[in-house]
């Protein structure tokens, strides 16, 4: 996992409240086991139309919003069920932070694990940025996981909370094996001391 302090990137809007977990990464693409390879298929069912060609009007086909790295959506985001995929699929298509009134417990637990930094702000809040990025051409965001602090160029900038913990995890690029791996060398003595 790689660390997250700070990040600016150009904003994509999904003015959409309750996107679920299938809608983000749908169920025929679960075939993979490893972490990689899901972000041409995020939103594919949004994405595509029936006969497979792009939806122009969906948000993340627009040429405008080509090279976004951070997601504005409305309420529970990333409802539904647990697929870790969803978080997976995200981080690849390029999103650093995603940027919601609030997410879905599961969803925000292992995209947080998995690097991809979640940021809840109050519902006008939202609202302003998705209507910044609808209305501004180029519009951008600094999330800096440092100061605990969102804001672009055009005087908007606001505080999130987020557990000590999981902040650490993030600002030193720590999964959960890296964690334990910070303990390997406990692990194997104890392991010295075990009967066989």
């Amino acid at each position: 996992m790689q660390p997250f302090r700070t990040h600016t990137g150009l904003v994509a809007p999904l003015d959409r409240a309750n996107v679920d977990t299938d809608q983000i990464i749908p169920k025929q693409f679960l075939k993979r086991i490893e972490r990689t390879g899901f972000g041409q298929f995020l939103f594919y069912d949004w994405r595509r139309n029936a006969d497979g060609t792009d939806n122009a009007e969906f948000v993340l086909n627009q040429p405008r919003y080509k090279d976004a790295s951070v997601l504005v959506a409305a309420k529970n985001f990333g409802c539904g069920s647990s697929r870790e995929h969803a978080p997976w699929a995200l981080a690849d298509y390029g999103f650093k932070a995603i940027i919601a009134p609030t997410f879905a417990d599961i969803f925000y637990n292992n995209s947080l694990k998995n690097g991809l930094l979640l940021v809840k702000l109050s519902e006008p809040e939202v609202d302003l940025l998705l209507s910044n990025a609808k209305e501004r051409d180029n519009y951008r965001l600094t999330v800096d996981l440092e100061q605990k602090r969102v804001s672009d160029d055009h005087g908007f900038s606001t505080s999130f909370e987020i557990d000590d913990f999981r902040r650490r995890c993030l600002l030193e690029g720590l999964d959960d094996i890296g964690l334990t791996l910070r303990f390997a060398e406990n692990i194997s003595e104890y392991e010295k001391t075990r009967a066989i």
